[in-house]
Order: structure tokens, then sequence, then C-alpha cells
């Protein structure tokens, strides 16, 4: 009760921000992101969007992976327009796609940028019936994770590299939601079953998976940087409830009912894009790794969230499934990867 009193009112926590601080607020006292290169997935709208906005006005240069090019371009426009000598670029990417992914990480890698800042932000929620993606994964876990996974597994070595030349700490933010606490279950089998049409398909359990694996993702990755010593730390956070076009595109009676009957926990744009700014450029976390924050403080994720051979189990599959030494049905897939070393 006192925590739902407290996100009502924006009342600050240890860090002196809340529920109500914005991105701008939060980024207000960091030193100047000048030197600062960072990749922000989702950037064309929605949260992504004020998130690169406002690390351009800080001054970092700023990446934008986007599927649709003119959007991203758009976007481009929009952050130059405010900030006439923002550093922008645009690449191509759908994360949905293993192959666009690692398309898009030759591309960057071939710039000979550093890289201090990865934000894996964008998501999707499926509409309808299933989908799979071209590499025959569920379309909402390939987008908002698996694509995010090897993305990060691309880009790591970067990023471990300009944290080694130049003393800046890099850090990695997954961009997750409190939905991952909705999933009861064994999310492998569920995904096997959903794949294979044995079960019906549910567009908010599919979400919810692919949520709790993105915060799994940031508990194993931690452990992995910490082993090898790498200047590099990962956080996880939830942003807060927003109507982005994420869920926009729902409308109807009962989505709009729900969201008037919501108005008053409803986040703007700005105050949901406060946590991953925070994160990712405030001095206060420097060092901290493995974390999940709410309201750009330090909370707690749900239980399932937390289990260690779980996050484990998890990088065991994504590996086999991203370098094809296992098939895509998930009970199959964790016992190949059962026999895959750990990478050092």
């Amino acid at each position: 009760m006192l925590q739902a009193v407290r996100y009502l009112l924006g009342s600050p926590g240890a860090t002196g921000f809340g529920s109500k601080s914005t991105a701008e607020d939060v980024t207000a006292a960091c030193p100047d992101l000048g030197a600062l290169t960072a990749i922000i997935t989702g950037a064309t709208s929605g949260i992504g969007a004020e998130t690169a906005r406002v690390l351009a006005k800080r001054g970092a240069r700023v990446v934008i992976p986007a599927r649709s090019v003119k959007a991203a371009e758009d976007m481009r426009a929009r952050i130059r327009a405010e900030c006439p000598g923002a550093d922008v670029l645009v690449l191509p990417l759908d994360l949905s796609s293993l192959a666009s992914v690692r398309a898009f990480a030759d591309r960057f890698l071939a710039l000979g940028l550093p890289l201090h800042l990865l934000i894996n932000n964008a998501g999707k929620f499926s509409h309808g019936q299933l989908a799979l993606s071209e590499d025959g994964v569920e379309m909402t876990f390939a987008t908002n994770y698996l694509g995010h996974f090897l993305l990060t597994k691309l880009l790591l070595g970067r990023m471990a590299e300009t944290a080694a030349s130049t003393g800046v700490q890099g850090r990695i933010v997954n961009v997750s939601s409190s939905v991952h606490g909705w999933f009861a279950g064994d999310w492998a089998e569920y995904l096997d079953l959903v794949t294979r049409r044995k079960i019906a398909y549910d567009a908010t359990q599919a979400y919810a998976v692919s949520k709790l694996a993105n915060v799994l993702h940031t508990r194993e990755l931690a452990a992995r940087l910490q082993e090898t010593g790498a200047n590099v730390t990962v956080n996880c956070v939830h942003p807060g409830i927003v109507r982005t076009r994420l869920n926009r595109d729902r409308d109807g009676i009962l989505t709009d009912l729900v969201f008037l009957l919501l108005s008053k926990l409803l986040k703007t744009i700005p105050q949901a894009a406060a946590t991953t700014c925070y994160v990712a450029a405030h001095p206060r976390v420097a060092g901290v790794s493995g974390r999940y924050f709410a309201d750009c403080n330090e909370a707690l994720p749900s239980p399932a969230a937390t289990n260690r051979h779980e996050a484990e189990r998890l990088w065991r599959i994504s590996e086999a499934i991203i370098d094809g030494s296992a098939p895509l049905t998930f009970p199959a897939a964790a016992h190949t990867a059962a026999t895959l070393p750990r990478p050092t």
C-alpha cells in the first residue's frame, strides 16, 4: 500500500527521483555525455524516442537502428531540429531476424566507432494469432529478447574494448516490464507448445515470457561480465505504465475504458523514459550491475526472474538457437544446449 501511495504521489526514493521524474530531470546533473556513443533500439517512437532525444541533448552520439529507415530518419530530423549539433546515425535493423541483427552489427563495427551505451529498448506486442519469425521463433520472443541477446553478444567485444581504452565504464540497459511477473510456469515448455501449436496462443503470456527473458538475461550477463572482468555493467528497467504505440495499436472500447480507469497510474513518455536514462547515464549507477530498477530506484523483480538456474538455462538455449546447434523446439534445445561449454 505504501509503495502504491508513493507511486501516485511521485514521492522520491533513495536516489532522489520517483515516478514523476522525467528523463531530463534525471540527466540534468549528469556529466556532459559528449564523449559517449549510445545505440538505442526502438528509438523511432515512444520511450525509445524520448531516450534518444534526451541523451542527444546531453551530448551523446546516438545510433538509431530501425526496421523503417524512413521513421529513423524522421526521428533524427526531430532531434536535430531541437539540437542542431546532435550526432545521430541511422542504420537498418529488424530485431526479429537474426540475419538482420548480424548485418547491423557488422555495419556498426565497420564504422570503427566506440560504444559506451547499449539500450535494448525495442518491444513488440503481437496481435491476433501466432506469428513466427523468419528463424521459426515466436515473434514476440524473437523481437523482444532473442534479437537483443544476439545484438548484445555481437557488440559486447566493442563495448569492453571501449571501456578499456577510455576508462569509461560501459553500460547495457535492458528494458523489461513488470508484466514479466505475470508468467508462472516453464517458459521453455510454453514456447515449445505455442510454436508447435499444441496450445492456444495468448499474446499477453507471450509478452510476459519475453519480458521475463529480459530480466533473466540481465542476471546471467552480469554474472558473466563479472567473471571476465570487463568494465561493463548491465541492468534491467521497468519503465512504468504508459500508453505508447505498443498498446495504442489495441484501440477499442475495452482498451479505452481500461486506460481511462488507469489514467491516474499512467506515466507520460518523458516520465517513462526516466528510469532508462537514469540507469544509462547517472553517476550513482556506476559499478551497479545485475539489478532491476523501477521509478529510478532499485526494485525487486518476480521470484522467477531471480532464479540463477533458469537464467543459465535461458542463456544455453539462446546460444544453441543463434548458433544453429539446436532445433527450435525448446525442450530439445535445452537438452542439446546442456552440453555446450560456458563461454569464457
